[in-house]
């Protein structure tokens, strides 16, 4: 019989909204946000910015970023260099 290996677990957050210049990441207007969703791994979280920074891509001022979720809810943890 053989053991399943419990995989790590590292959240990481999708979303986008116009940035106000596109030398900083300030935003135009923050309740327009695009919360595009939380992902369990980063290989899933990278799949979604993908595909909304193609949908989006003839606006110049927009911009999708992934935020590693895991990093901010347990900074000291280890997690091997994986996104």
């Amino acid at each position: 019989m053989s053991q399943k290996k419990d995989k790590k677990q590292l959240l990481h957050l999708v979303f986008g909204g116009e940035l106000e210049d596109l030398s900083s990441t300030k935003f135009r207007a923050l309740e327009g946000l695009d919360i595009v969703g939380i992902y369990g791994d980063y290989k899933s979280a990278e799949a979604a910015w993908r595909a909304k920074a193609q949908e989006t891509v003839d606006n110049a001022h927009m911009r999708y970023f992934i935020v590693h979720l895991h990093r901010l809810l347990d900074p000291g943890a280890d997690d091997h260099g994986r996104g």
